[in-house]
């Protein structure tokens, strides 16, 4: 079985994907399968910069990963860098600066490439999709939407909001205060409303990947660590959702480590699950379908299928 190590580098966390494909079924087999958080994109939205720390973490994860992928002798290694380093003013020196240093090659991708490669891993091994469905990507700094069906994408939007850029840009206290959360929630109908119309119609189902919906998966099964197994697949609805957002945006990131939220993640939670609520919100959706899938994913499969004429 040939083997590709696909890196996802984020705003917020750089994952690691280790996986074959089944020249038979053309399905994608995960061997390995990791995530750090390296905050990349902290301080990018108001300075457009990528700062020395962040790309200090971001090398020390990528060469905690590089024994891992010689490990399962992986034939190809591709690296994909989202939405902070799309943004970031000195992006060409941060991937200059990681070749040197790690030797590995970051390709940047769009968002609209971003929104496809998420599209095609959300749903990798699925049977029995609906008809039509919605796939929602809500990252650190970006947030994709892309509506289509087994077959592929019929449309796609990029929204540059996520997590950890509302968080930098409305929340200046903590817990944030009344009139902070209002003007992030007044942003996101603003930004939200003109593109949604289109993705209403015609979908049977809305999947959700990235850490808010899976953390939120894992939070609500009380699961005392990541079980991917109990998390993929499983349906969270719209009262759950606003039900935990009522509580983390009471809360300090102290408490919200405490409710199951790992503690690089809790300070970009609220603003995380804001999102999330307003997408549903607005499409007027009652659940969504958690995927622990994702970009990675799919590009994994794009590869090896291109690679591997399947």
């Amino acid at each position: 079985m040939e083997k590709i190590a696909v890196l996802d580098i984020g705003t917020n966390t750089a994952l690691l994907l280790v996986a074959g494909l089944d020249t038979q079924t053309g399905e994608l087999h995960t061997i390995d399968n990791r995530q750090e958080i390296v905050r990349l994109g902290k301080g990018v939205d108001e300075e457009r910069r990528i700062n020395r720390e962040a790309i200090d973490r971001l090398v020390a994860c990528l060469l905690m990963y590089k024994p891992v992928i010689e490990k399962y002798s992986a034939t190809r290694t591709i690296a994909t860098a989202t939405s902070a380093l799309r943004d970031a003013k000195n992006r060409d020196e941060v991937i200059q600066t990681v070749r040197d240093r790690t030797g590995i090659q970051i390709e940047l991708l769009s968002g609209k490439d971003e929104a496809d490669m998420t599209f095609l891993g959300a749903v990798a091994g699925w049977t029995n999709l609906p008809e039509q469905f919605l796939v929602v990507d809500i990252g650190g700094g970006s947030t994709e939407l892309a509506l289509g069906n087994a077959n592929g994408i019929l449309d796609s939007q990029s929204f540059d909001v996520g997590g950890v850029r509302l968080t930098e840009r409305f929340f200046k206290h903590v817990p944030p205060k009344p009139e902070e959360l209002e003007a992030a929630k007044q942003f996101l109908s603003d930004l939200l409303i003109p593109e949604l119309a289109r993705f209403i119609e015609g979908r049977e189902a809305v999947y959700a990947v990235a850490g808010t919906p899976t953390t939120l998966a894992k939070v609500v099964q009380k699961l005392p660590e990541f079980m991917a197994e109990r998390i993929h697949g499983y349906r969270l609805g719209y009262d759950e959702v606003h039900l935990f957002l009522e509580r983390f945006q009471k809360s300090v990131p102290e408490e919200i480590v405490r409710m199951g939220v790992e503690p690089g993640r809790a300070d970009v939670m609220t603003a995380g699950m804001l999102i999330l609520h307003q997408i549903m919100r607005l499409l007027g959706t009652p659940e969504i379908i958690v995927s622990t899938q994702g970009l990675r994913y799919g590009v994994a499969l794009r590869e090896l299928r291109r690679t591997m004429n399947v």
